[in-house]
């Protein structure tokens, strides 16, 4: 096992991970932003559309686990380069195809399987720099403080998503590849920053030792992610049925991509604030964090299905995200906490999995509930978020010794 870092060395790493998560952000959401719409006007349809993310949701929810095992075995900082390389690859992947059918210098029948396997490098590979950096913060990080280095690399990757469509969208009016080639370029800058100053610490895999390897229907680990697929439902719900929302409800409003888009800077923007906020003045306990944000975001899908105004509607948008900025940290760093530190990364993995559920589930449950009302979808969200505050109260692991330790 590598020796520790120092913290000059450890500061360092954190920053690339930063950094390297922060042009995840940019890219997650400029493609998200761009490619639906461009890949409409060349003949696919929105059902292949939204399959082209769907198929990469899977292999992400399905490679996240191995990618954190891997990182335990092999090396955080091995395996965080493998997955910032990816994303750069799938970007550029991405939008190729996509700028040769627009040009006529590609067959339109080939856009459709080359952009599937092109999204499909980021759900296979880019899928192994959330583990290993989630698992390297926790190898040195001591549980006091474990909850706010965990909300600084959400708030990390959340302001690349903000900045990522205004960013991609003023550098396209330039040149139409040059956001991609950009966002990429973090990305490599990023994990050459890691391999020259991040230690690849690892377990120690030359011990004689037979711990089995643990299962994600553990205790200390089926009731985190079970919490975190609650969320991510919800989280990946509202992000697709925003714009549509503000579209159906809201007609009377001009302007109507002006206020899409400030409802997703809003959501992002409180999210950000809500995690340095209750994690730095407040230092609320993890268990704290994920009743009070909870609740919060009950409260939050209630004043959206029943808004009647945009201004009624931004402010729930603002609750949820002060409550997601308290869940999301809270919930990585209790499972964390729960663990050995030999199994920090495949804990992170597992966590990584089911964080890609929600986009999987959006378009077969969330979107036919908001055909049929779309208040009642987020109706439906606030129940779900009353069923993890249940599960909170009743379910001992969210209350063990080692979460409640939470600050110090």
């Amino acid at each position: 096992m590598a020796s520790a870092p120092s913290r000059n060395s450890f500061s360092g790493s954190n920053s690339w991970l930063k950094i390297g998560l922060f042009s995840v952000g940019l890219g997650q959401s400029f493609a998200f932003v761009l490619v639906p719409p461009l890949a409409r006007d060349l003949g696919l349809t929105e059902v292949q559309t939204s399959t082209i993310f769907a198929i990469s949701a899977v292999a992400w929810a399905m490679t996240s686990a191995t990618w954190g095992r891997a990182s335990d075995n092999y090396g955080r900082r091995n395996i965080a380069m493998i997955g910032l390389t990816g994303y750069a690859i799938s970007l550029i992947a991405l939008i190729t195809p996509l700028l040769l059918a627009k040009h006529g210098l590609m067959d339109v029948l080939l856009l459709f399987p080359l952009l599937i396997a092109g999204r499909l490098i980021n759900g296979l590979i880019g899928s192994a720099t959330r583990p290993a950096a989630f698992a390297f913060v926790a190898d040195h990080s001591p549980p006091s403080i474990r909850t706010k280095k965990f909300a600084r690399l959400e708030s990390s990757f959340l302001a690349g998503t903000v900045l990522g469509p205004l960013l991609g969208g003023f550098l396209y009016l330039f040149d139409e590849a040059m956001p991609f080639y950009l966002f990429s370029s973090f990305a490599i800058i990023s994990a050459i920053g890691l391999y020259k100053t991040m230690p690849n610490t690892s377990r120690d895999i030359s011990r004689d030792d037979t711990s089995p390897q643990i299962s994600f229907l553990e205790k200390s680990i089926l009731p985190f992610l079970v919490l975190a697929s609650l969320y991510s439902f919800c989280q990946a719900s509202l992000l697709q049925s925003i714009g549509f929302y503000v579209s159906d409800s809201f007609t009377n409003y001009e302007d109507l991509p002006l206020l899409i888009s400030l409802s997703f800077a809003l959501l992002s923007v409180s999210t950000i604030i809500s995690q340095y906020f209750f994690t730095d003045y407040f230092e609320l306990k993890n268990y704290q964090l994920l009743i009070l944000g909870s609740i919060i975001m009950i409260f939050s899908y209630i004043q959206a299905a029943y808004a009647t105004s945009i201004a009624m509607f931004y402010f729930a948008i603002i609750l949820n995200g002060m409550g997601s900025g308290m869940v999301r940290p809270a919930n990585a760093s209790a499972l964390s906490l729960s663990q050995s530190p030999d199994n920090q990364g495949s804990a992170a993995g597992y966590l990584g999995s089911v964080i890609p559920i929600g986009h999987m589930l959006t378009p077969v449950v969330a979107m036919p509930i908001y055909q049929y009302n779309p208040s009642n979808l987020y109706l439906f969200s606030a129940a779900l978020c009353f069923i993890a505050v249940i599960m909170l109260l009743s379910i001992s692991t969210f209350k063990a010794e080692y979460i409640e330790e939470n600050v110090t």
